[in-house]
């Protein structure tokens, strides 16, 4: 039987390597930001590379269309989507994720890192933009349709201890751990969105998950309030999170 994973991640997290991750089996194919076109067509959004994105992706513009490929696994056995939450917007349909092929998970960052990173990019951003809320949101969804809690796994504990925390996912997954996900090949992929020439420097030049390093700097004093509400947020799902 095919599985379907949703992972939902915020921005400024380990997304794309861990796409990376699944991408190296040779069991699954991936899909890179499914919504992300649909986001900008849809909020006019001014991110780096818009109407190159647009342009690459006008096949991905139509949310509807979209959704009714997220839970066709194109014949593979794993089929893997990398979503950052905040792509998900409030008008949008949510009918494709009960389906039940569709297994959802999470992949959160300490929101005092996720804030300086995405500060640096975006200094207008909003408590929206970190994807925490959304995040919450599609977790407390599943939890209420399923007898299961969806799988959460936090960023620190993958780069602390790759291996040992993707074994426990593909536990919980009940999908059997494979070698090929602690490592891969550098360089570009097909499978990368057209975003990825502002965005994947870093992990073009990777051949697996960097060590966790604590990021320096002080959150700014008007985006305090958005840190205090990503932290609740962020320790509700944290007492979830996958152990190794």
């Amino acid at each position: 039987m095919s599985r379907i994973i949703a992972m939902w991640s915020g921005p400024r997290n380990i997304s794309t390597a861990m796409m990376r991750s699944w991408e190296n089996r040779p069991d699954t194919i991936v899909w890179d930001e499914p919504l992300y076109a649909a986001f900008l067509h849809r909020t006019g959004v001014d991110h780096p590379g818009r109407d190159v994105i647009l342009k690459s992706h006008s096949n991905e513009i139509d949310y509807e269309a979209v959704a009714s490929r997220l839970v066709d696994a194109q014949g593979s056995e794993i089929f893997y989507q990398k979503h950052i939450a905040h792509h998900l917007l409030e008008d949008m349909d949510r009918s494709w994720m009960d389906h039940p092929d569709v297994v959802h998970c999470f992949l959160i960052r300490d929101p005092r890192e996720v804030i300086l990173s995405l500060h640096h990019r975006f200094p207008e951003m909003t408590l929206r933009d970190t994807g925490l809320p959304q995040q919450l949101e599609i977790f407390l969804r599943r939890r209420d349709r399923s007898t299961e809690i969806p799988p959460v796994v936090d960023a620190r504990d993958v780069l602390e201890n790759p291996r040992g925390t993707l074994e426990a996912l593909c536990g919980r997954l009940d999908i059997p751990f494979h070698d090929a996900m602690t490592s891969w090949p550098s360089g570009p992929r097909e499978s990368d969105g057209a975003w990825a020439d502002w965005w994947y420097d870093s992990v073009r030049a990777s051949t697996g998950f960097a060590a966790w390093v604590p990021r320096e700097g002080e959150v700014p004093d008007h985006l305090l309030p958005v840190l205090e509400t990503c932290q609740s947020i962020y320790e509700n799902l944290k007492q979830h999170r996958i152990r190794s």
